[in-house]
This record gives structure tokens, sequence and C-alpha cells, in this order.
């Protein structure tokens, strides 16, 4: 089974949300207090997203809002080096600053991230600066979760998505649940619901539709006969190492393993599986291909430093396949 997309736009996908600095631990087996190096990269899901499926070869443009500074410029730098459109990168005017993240690698099972959010620039777009005219010219948007955590960021999410309902795009609902970001698994719930019901394609892990479902230990078939009253048609459910499984509005129902990998961290995992089973879907694969790409690029990823700068391309990833039938 294919997923169709309007072939008329564009863009591949357009990406909206944060874009900010993630500083990794070099060295690795100890804990952060200990850690006096950090290798620095292009960060958050949005853009670890809208990086991965360029270096696939998607054409991908980015909506966001970067600080007037040197963090600022790296990222825009970056992503414009890598093939995305940066276009509508909105500059800060206010003061805001790019949000950091450090990592700390203890061992591949112990891997944490301590997060600087406040005040970040990414969370102040505005609704006026989502651009209707770039917007209606992609096939696929794809939202991050976190970007609905404040305002004013909510509203200019929400003012994407009705854009994208008018002008036929696809919209890609990345769950992307950072705990530190909201105020209460209530308000979570609210918001993520809000937009999962208007979204084509949900992506998320069990966890984070637990959160959106405001539950512990919630059923894949309950997730997915709530979901599918509303607008959603396709909607991805990762279970770690047991593998992927994706449920088309069809009642068709895919499975997806996991790859074998020498993991070194676990972060950068969610953005990587997106990246390359949007990828898939985009270029007319079917629903399994997708699957599997979007595992073997996530084991591809957990393998090696960074997340961004470790975007695997097609041959990386088909070569892992091809290696683990």
């Amino acid at each position: 089974m294919k997923y169709v997309f309007n072939e008329t736009k564009k863009y591949d996908a357009i990406a909206v949300g944060r874009a900010c600095i993630d500083l990794n631990a070099v060295e690795y087996n100890r804990p952060m207090e200990d850690t006096m190096t950090f290798s620095k990269y292009v960060g958050g899901s949005p853009a670890n997203i809208a990086i991965g499926m360029s270096k696939l070869g998607l054409n991908v443009g980015f909506i966001g809002k970067i600080p007037d500074d040197q963090h600022g410029r790296f990222i825009t730098n970056y992503m414009k080096n890598v093939g995305v459109d940066t276009s509508e990168m909105i500059v800060d005017t206010e003061g805001h600053k790019t949000g950091l993240a450090f990592t700390e690698i203890k061992s591949p099972e112990e891997c944490s991230i301590l997060m600087y959010r406040d005040q970040v620039a990414d969370l102040y777009l505005q609704p006026d600066e989502i651009n209707e005219a770039y917007l209606k010219e992609t096939k696929a948007l794809v939202i991050s979760g976190t970007a609905l955590a404040q305002s004013p960021s909510r509203e200019a999410i929400l003012k994407a998505v009705q854009l994208a309902h008018k002008h036929d795009v696809t919209i890609v609902f990345e769950l992307d649940y950072r705990p530190y970001t909201w105020k209460s698994t209530e308000e979570t719930a609210v918001y993520y619901r809000l937009v999962a019901e208007q979204a084509n394609i949900v992506i998320g892990t069990r966890d984070e539709f637990d959160m959106l479902e405001n539950q512990a230990g919630g059923e894949n078939d309950a997730t997915v006969a709530a979901l599918f009253a509303h607008t959603p048609d396709l909607i991805v459910i990762k279970h770690g190492v047991e593998g992927s499984y994706a449920y088309a509005k069809s009642g068709e129902v895919f499975r997806g393993k996991a790859y074998m990998t020498k993991v070194l961290k676990t972060f950068g995992a969610g953005d990587s599986y997106a990246s390359a089973f949007l990828y898939a879907l985009l270029k007319g694969e079917t629903i399994e291909t997708a699957l599997k790409f979007g595992s073997a690029s996530a084991s591809i990823v957990v393998s090696k430093h960074s997340s961004s700068e470790a975007m695997p391309t097609v041959a990386e990833i088909e070569h892992l396949i091809a290696a683990q039938v």
C-alpha cells in the first residue's frame, strides 16, 4: 500500500518549529559533571527531520524563528549547506536566545539531556509570520509537538494547520513530547489531541500516544480507533526494540522490525526515523518499505555521536536493510 500526496507542489516537505543547538558529550561513559568537552551540532526535532530528508534527496523547506546571534547564524548556515531552504527562517529581534541541549552519554542505556529552554526564540514564532504562499507549495507539512507548548508558537502552528487544510497539504504530526516544555500532562493532552485530530499522518512512540490520551498503558487498537474517527488516515506507533506499527484507515496494519546496531546513545532515533519514513512515502514507496527505512535510519543514528550530522544517505539505509533481511 502506498500513501498519496499532491504531486503538483514545489516542495516535498516543509518542517516548522524548533531549531536549536545540541552540545553532545565528547567523553563517553562518564556523568556530565565530569565531562569537559562537547561537540556542537544543529538540533531540535523538526530541524533534524528537515536535515534528514534533505540529506536523503528531498526538496525541503523550514519555517522557524532563530536569534540574531552566532548560534542563529550557525543553524541557518548549516541547514542551508545541506540543502534545506531557509528563506522562511525568521530572525528574532526581541533578544530571545537559541535553545541549548547538553547531552550526557554514560552508557548506551544511560543517556540524558540537560535542556535550556527558557525564553527561546523558536517559541516566539508569531501567527503572522507563517507565509501562506510558501506553505501552500509543499506536499507535506511536518509539525513537532514541542511547538504547541507555549504561545505564540502554539497559535502559529494552529494557523499552519488551517492553511495546510486549505491548500491540500498533507499534515504530518510528529508528537515529539518533551516534558520540560509543558506545564502539565493535561495541557499536553488538550493540544496534542487538537492537532492530532486534524493531522493526516501521526507519528510517535507508545509513551507519546499515552501523553496524547493522558493515560498510561494505552492500547494501540483503541488509540487508532479514536483518531480514525477524525482526519488521520495513517498512524505510526513505535515500540522501541519491538519495532513499529503503521495503521491505515482502510484497516490494514503493517509491522516494521528494529534493526540491530551497536548503540552509542539513545537520542536522535525519533527524528531519523521520521525523516526516512517520510522520505520513502514521498518517493512513492509502500508503507512496508517506509517502515523499514525509518527503523534502519534510527539504528544508524543511535550508533553515531550526533543527530543531525549523522543523518544517513539512501545508500547507507539500503545497505543496512539488505544486511539484515
